[in-house]
């Protein structure tokens, strides 16, 4: 039995395909972890839902939610509207919409398998794995509950930009969901920036990959997650970054955990310089 990691597929079904198959992915024995962002802005968001809720049916796959899953459940709720370049409306309009987000909102935010923690976006530096752990239950409750439409209401948003263990109520799950989902630079107080999207040596003043802060308190865990296709594949003693940018023309990744072997398969889809 071998456990695997893949990294954002973001629609991308047919890589995803080829992938489990080079992977020799046994869904009766393996398991496989997705990093989040199953869909948007790839050609088949809809069969990318649909493999790994059927794999999650059999036991054998979880996903993580990214911040384009937490996007399809707003759209789908009517709290945002898609923007050029989402391919979101083969979802919505799909005749198992309902069913697929529906399954889609009831995900986790972290995933722990043996001393590995699986993250879409990463961790903030004064969080102790213990407090991730908290923090993720605690949005997980809110998403799933019947009140969870007030919840998704409330969530979108930058403010608060730096997290405080006394924030409360609607900052304290927006300040969260946003280190899970869309961390990539932060500064030693845990104060994140938004706008910057590209790789680690364009960090803004004062600011580093959060991967990268010496005080960070979750530096125990080997900590896999996605989300930073700029930053592409980067294999760290205590850090494993798995978007390899198969939307934009890249791969697709996965690392089993067994002994972090590698697996990829080149993209078909038209090479980018944009990321997200």
């Amino acid at each position: 039995m071998s456990t695997y990691v893949i990294g954002d597929v973001q629609g991308c079904d047919d890589e995803l395909g080829a992938l489990l198959s080079l992977m020799r992915f046994n869904r009766s024995k393996d398991h496989v972890l997705f990093v989040g962002d199953l869909v948007n802005r790839g050609p088949k968001s809809a069969e990318v839902l649909r493999r790994v809720k059927a794999l999650h049916a059999d036991g054998a796959a979880d996903s993580v939610l990214g911040n384009h899953d937490f996007f399809l459940i707003m759209a789908r709720e009517g709290f945002s509207k898609l923007h050029d370049g989402d391919t979101l409306e083969q979802v919505l309009t799909a005749p198992d919409a309902a069913e697929l987000v529906e399954w889609l909102r009831h995900r986790p935010l972290m995933i722990e398998r043996d001393g590995h923690c699986v993250v879409h976006a990463g961790l903030l530096p004064a969080w102790t794995m213990a407090d991730a752990r908290s923090l993720a239950r605690e949005l997980e409750r809110e998403i799933r509950s019947p009140d969870y439409r007030e919840f998704l209401a409330n969530l979108f948003g930058n403010e608060p930009r730096i997290w405080h263990d006394d924030l409360r109520g609607s900052p304290r799950h927006r300040a969260s969901v946003n280190a899970f989902a869309r961390l990539r630079f932060c500064t030693p107080f845990s104060e994140i920036e938004f706008k910057e999207k590209r790789d680690a040596s364009f960090a803004p003043p004062g600011f580093s990959p959060w991967f990268a802060q010496p005080a960070r308190r979750s530096a125990s865990a080997h900590v896999v997650s996605g989300h930073w296709s700029s930053e592409g594949l980067r294999l760290l003693p205590n850090t494993s970054l798995l978007d390899s940018g198969c939307l934009w023309g890249g791969a697709l990744t996965a690392l089993r955990l067994d002994d972090r072997a590698v697996f990829q398969v080149p993209s078909a889809q038209p090479m980018s310089i944009d990321s997200d």
